[in-house]
């Protein structure tokens, strides 16, 4: 008797607006835990948000996030899914908004807020970036593409990666359920 195995399923193509590991890590992870079956091909790019390096208000923080999204998708056409996260100040805190997009649908989600230490926030509002003042006040290289600010303030409890994680699975909710959300979007929507 001849069995035939089934053909490998197709894999999802997805494109990180970013080259940043951390953020390509926290979307591996998030994809895979909310579609465990799926076979995912990931890769980043790096693209302009047009907004500032430092974006300084939930606002221009969620344009910088959208604006990823849009030029990923003119560097990288033919994707399944473009997830940009955008990493920005909201008062005293910095915190993140994940925007997910398959050109059909949009799902967007802000991360968990950390509060920031006076001596930090002054820094940034003197036109420094997060990263760079992490690097400094903690002596180390590069936190950006490690655990963040998250780890050094959380003492590694929690890392940039794992916030992430948890937020782009909320902006994930549409396409894991797509009969409950309305495909045009509404808010989703790109204005």
């Amino acid at each position: 008797m001849h069995t035939t195995n089934p053909a490998p399923e197709r894999q999802i193509r997805i494109i990180v607006a970013s080259t940043n590991p951390a953020k390509i890590r926290a979307v591996e992870n998030a994809f895979h835990q909310a579609f465990p079956a799926q076979a995912l091909q990931i890769s980043g790019v790096a693209v302009e948000s047009g907004v500032r390096a430092q974006p300084m208000c939930a606002e221009e923080t969620l344009t910088g996030a959208r604006n990823r999204v849009v030029h990923a998708r003119e560097l990288q056409p033919g994707a399944d899914y473009y997830v940009s996260l955008e990493a920005g100040l909201d008062g005293c805190a910095t915190f993140a908004w994940m925007v997910i997009d398959n050109g059909n649908q949009r799902g967007e989600s802000r991360s968990a807020s950390l509060p920031l230490p006076p001596k930090a926030l002054a820094r940034l509002h003197d036109g420094e970036e997060l990263g760079d003042v992490m690097d400094d006040m903690f002596q180390q290289q590069n936190v950006k593409q490690q655990g963040g600010a998250i780890a050094m303030l959380t003492e590694h409890k929690l890392s940039r990666s794992s916030v992430y994680q948890q937020a782009l699975i909320l902006a994930l909710i549409p396409f894991m359920n797509p009969g409950l959300y309305d495909q045009t979007g509404t808010e989703f929507v790109q204005k």
